[in-house]
């Protein structure tokens, strides 16, 4: 239901497009089986405009919480964020239960909740590394990057355990396992080794990628990955992922490719769909 208040359009926070889209995209992520329990998080940064509209329907201001960290780039900013310990797979039936809409204070230091948890709880345990990488996006690109997704994809998991765990390796394999992945990613993957989660070192260790990619692989547990909304982001993650089944069938019938997309094929790709691939990438292998 909307209501209109002194020409204000006010809708009730569930029916929002922002909040149904975030609804959408966990429900997707749990229906590919990238959720287990109460694996994964994701987040969401707010327009003003849609801050604005939900504004009169906020709870009202509580006490305050550390963030953790220290992000004085989203000062002020909101964001939909999904609940520690809750289960990707209830987010659909009891949102209200499993999300929260937070607000920062005017030094970025310090959160609290305006919105649901309503049974109890607080952001998800990863919130340091998401808030972190939020700001970085947010300056890298202008604003326009608004979405950080983690999830537990299977393929991209085994492959860590296989493959040495640099940007350029992984870059590559993916790049040659599905045509379309130098195009959907054509600056590349980060590689982050195995660490401890919710920590503030991942945290930076992320931050610090994030500043060159818009996707980053944890060792031994899942990926991370930034982009402008629900449908990029999803479908960025959806497109690793995808490659690195292909990459695990590959492996799993012979130990080395008798014939793969070479780099001057790349460079092809590149002139064609007009994207720039590092050259980094574009090795000869041995």
């Amino acid at each position: 239901m909307t209501v209109y208040n002194g020409g204000l359009n006010i809708m009730k926070i569930l029916e929002t497009k922002f909040v149904q889209g975030f609804i959408k995209m966990a429900n997707d992520g749990y229906l590919q089986g990238w959720h287990e329990r109460n694996g994964g998080n994701l987040s969401y940064r707010l327009k003003a405009e849609e801050v604005e509209m939900i504004r009169p329907r906020l709870n009202a201001p509580g006490e305050w919480t550390p963030i953790g960290t220290e992000v004085p780039g989203l000062a002020g900013e909101f964001f939909l964020v999904t609940g520690s310990g809750k289960y990707f797979r209830n987010i659909i039936v009891d949102p209200e239960v499993c999300l929260a809409i937070i607000e920062l204070d005017d030094k970025g230091v310090n959160y609290r909740i305006r919105w649901g948890l309503v049974e109890g709880g607080r952001p998800t345990s990863e919130l340091p590394t998401h808030l972190m990488n939020h700001e970085v996006k947010k300056k890298l690109t202008n604003g326009r990057h608004r979405v950080i997704y983690h999830a537990h994809t299977t393929n991209t998991i085994a492959l860590t355990f296989v493959l040495p765990l640099e940007d350029k390796v992984f870059t590559r394999e993916l790049w040659e396992s599905a045509t379309e992945c130098p195009v959907v990613f054509p600056d590349g993957v980060g590689v982050v080794p195995w660490m401890v989660p919710g920590g503030r070192a991942i945290a930076v260790k992320t931050a610090e990628l994030m500043k060159k990619y818009d996707v980053v692989i944890w060792a031994h547990h899942g990926m991370f990955c930034s982009g402008e909304d629900f449908d990029l982001t999803f479908g960025l993650l959806h497109t690793v992922e995808k490659s690195a089944e292909i990459l695990v069938k590959i492996l799993s019938m012979v130990p080395h490719k008798l014939q793969t997309i070479q780099p001057d094929n790349f460079r092809d790709l590149a002139k064609d769909f007009n994207v720039t691939l590092p050259e980094e990438f574009l090795y000869e292998k041995e």
